[in-house]
């Protein structure tokens, strides 16, 4: 088994760039079954979770081309219906979380979808309801066989229909919309999620023919059309990177430029760093980081502890949410993370408490973090990636700490962040990949 062994306690130095954006990309390579034309896709991210879903729609049919390292050309000309049905299919559909968003344009396109329950992260419960309910709506029919784990859906017409969402969910709205762009008459979405990359990929097929308003909106109008047509398309920097770097910033006191950020998409999440006593400056649409001895936690007006929840766009994304538990570690002053939507995502800080931190886990989803102000470092420790976000936290926690951090499972790291340790080495890190056995 693959690992990482750090040496930590080592300030950092450099610029680096965030790959594409890997919440996007699940979305956009999926629309790609919405057409028969040419569709070239650039800056995807070459990370595990994302070139699994390319796998799958190669053997689905997809004539996929490889032009250079981030971008890929796509034509879904020969789609094999047949393939549903395959151990193969169950296989390669059931390791990948992402694999639910081939069934809205697969129902939009060819009336029919068939996806095994769907893998990934070991977070707590990530229900498919929304989805369902929502091509329910437009008219599809679905079993569930819950002895094999498999959904079986059928739509011979999709209809336009008014769809009220029960939760803002990203894949769940843009799934909806992908189903939708090809049924006859106006669907209407509110509720809807509003996220940039769901943003990207209505921006995407529109350009491919459809007819989407309301776009950045929790209103949703679709006009279904006959066809689409090919297009291009570059998928934003990863705004989950972007905040990753910042936090790993502050934690080792390092001066670093992260480059080419798209700033302007990037929302709350500037400002949630800045609330952490985070400095930086904004050069062009880049954002440098100045190295940091200190950093201070700002409270709220009235003096009580600073509460970061998350919440849908344009709140504060749960993603970041372990990120900034780590950071805070080491800042001065105290803040509550309230991690609503995931149940069993805090659950890794029994591993940044054995390296030192000064955190209480209040319950599943809230832990407060009592900040250390960089007067004792963290010791570094043998640990357990549980899932990618969590698993780069304690990569984070590594490279601040003073010794030697191996951290396990790493594959989770590598799901959803390309090339990690060779971009985080010529920052100057100390981190190797090893062969060994789990603790």
């Amino acid at each position: 088994m693959s690992a990482f062994e750090i040496i930590g306690g080592k300030k950092l130095k450099g610029e680096i760039i965030p790959q594409g954006a890997k919440n996007e990309a699940l979305q956009i390579l999926s629309a790609v079954l919405l057409t028969e034309e040419k569709v070239v896709i650039s800056n995807i991210p070459d990370i595990k979770d994302v070139n699994k879903l390319i796998d799958l729609l190669a053997a689905l049919g997809v004539s996929v081309s490889r032009i250079n390292k981030d971008t890929y050309s796509f034509e879904a000309k020969s789609i094999n219906i047949d393939y549903f049905q395959s151990e193969e299919f169950k296989h390669k559909g059931g390791g990948l979380r992402g694999s639910i968003m081939i069934v809205g344009p697969l129902l939009a396109r060819f009336g029919k979808a068939a996806i095994p329950k769907p893998g990934g992260d070991k977070i707590g419960r990530r229900r498919l309801d929304t989805h369902f309910l929502g091509f329910e709506k437009l008219g599809a029919k679905f079993v569930y066989d819950a002895e094999n784990n498999f959904f079986n859906v059928d739509a011979s017409e999709l209809k336009g229909a008014y769809i009220l969402m029960d939760e803002a969910s990203v894949t769940g709205t843009a799934n909806i919309v992908m189903a939708a762009v090809l049924a006859k008459g106006i669907t209407t979405i509110y509720n809807a999620a509003c996220e940039p990359y769901l943003q990207q990929l209505c921006k995407m097929l529109n350009r491919m023919g459809a007819k989407i308003s309301g776009i950045g909106s929790n209103l949703l109008t679709i006009e279904g059309v006959d066809r689409l047509q090919g297009t291009t398309h570059r998928m934003l920097p990863d705004m989950i990177e972007i905040g990753s770097f910042i936090g790993m910033a502050a934690m080792t006191g390092s001066e670093i430029t992260i480059k080419d950020v798209c700033f302007s998409e990037l929302g709350i999440i500037p400002t949630v760093f800045a609330k952490l006593g985070i400095q930086f400056e904004l050069r062009g649409d880049d954002i440098f980081i100045p190295a940091q001895d200190s950093y201070e936690i700002e409270t709220f007006i009235d003096g009580s502890i600073l509460t970061v929840a998350d919440a849908p766009w344009p709140g504060f994304t749960p993603d970041l949410l372990s990120i900034v538990l780590v950071t805070a570690i080491q800042a001065k002053g105290n803040v509550l993370v309230h991690q609503k939507m995931f149940e069993s995502r805090l659950f890794f800080v029994d591993k940044l408490i054995d390296m030192g931190a000064q955190i209480i886990l209040c319950d599943p989803h809230r832990a407060t973090v009592i900040g250390l102000n960089k007067q004792v470092k963290l010791r570094g420790i043998e640990m357990t990636s549980p899932d990618i976000r969590a698993g780069v936290s304690l990569l984070i926690a590594a490279l601040s700490a003073q010794g030697r951090s191996v951290i396990y499972n790493i594959d989770q790291i590598e799901r959803g962040y390309q090339d990690i340790e060779e971009r985080l080495r010529a920052l100057g890190a100390n981190i190797r990949r090893i062969e060994a056995l789990e603790a």
